[in-house]
């Protein structure tokens, strides 16, 4: 009678078990890719990204004081040189064009949405992640042409994109207010 086959202790992506084959650099590329654990979430690994990019860049500008802006763009600019590498290597290891657990590119966007004059406060960063997320999913022109890029760079665009359009969106959204309130 043949074996009972063993179980693989190797963590998941929707069914897929990440490889353990490749080099340990490419290896440790799509772990980063995958922002770790975040990306092995089953359920909405992209939302679970962006959530833990605000509380990340909320208790960042809360306890040092920094200009919000500023912290969000300088960390974001650091995630997305990071990100392309990595998500080019993921892509490559997990033979997917773009992997559902590759969550890089939504820390990037999410993280930029945060660059507009919004003030630091928890109405905001729930606008931010909010605005972000819609332009991420619906890719509204010409966000769903930048997913044609090649490796990392596609998988990054998109998202930064929609990072931009969420900045723009929560601006105008901070300006429509203050003018309501006068």
């Amino acid at each position: 009678m043949p074996a009972a086959p063993q179980p693989s202790h190797s963590p998941k992506i929707k069914g897929q078990r990440l490889p353990r084959g490749g080099s340990a650099v490419e290896r440790w590329l799509t772990w980063l890719a995958m922002a770790g654990p975040i990306g092995l979430i089953p359920f909405g690994p992209g939302t679970w990204a962006s959530l833990v990019a605000v509380l990340g860049w909320h208790a960042w500008v809360t306890h040092l004081h920094t200009n919000a802006g500023a912290a969000a763009l300088m960390a974001a600019a650091i995630v997305f040189a990071a990100g392309v590498p990595a998500a080019t290597a993921a892509s490559r290891s997990l033979q997917a064009s773009d992997p559902s657990g590759v969550v890089i590119d939504e820390i990037a966007g999410q993280l930029l949405a945060f660059t507009g004059a919004a003030p630091v406060a928890w109405p905001w960063a729930i606008a931010g992640l909010l605005f972000f997320r819609l332009f991420d999913i619906t890719k509204p022109y010409p966000i769903r042409l930048l997913e044609r890029l090649p490796g990392g760079w596609g998988i990054m665009a998109d998202d930064i994109l929609a990072g931009i359009y969420a900045a723009a969106a929560l601006f105008a959204l901070h300006l429509a207010v203050h003018s309501w309130l006068g």
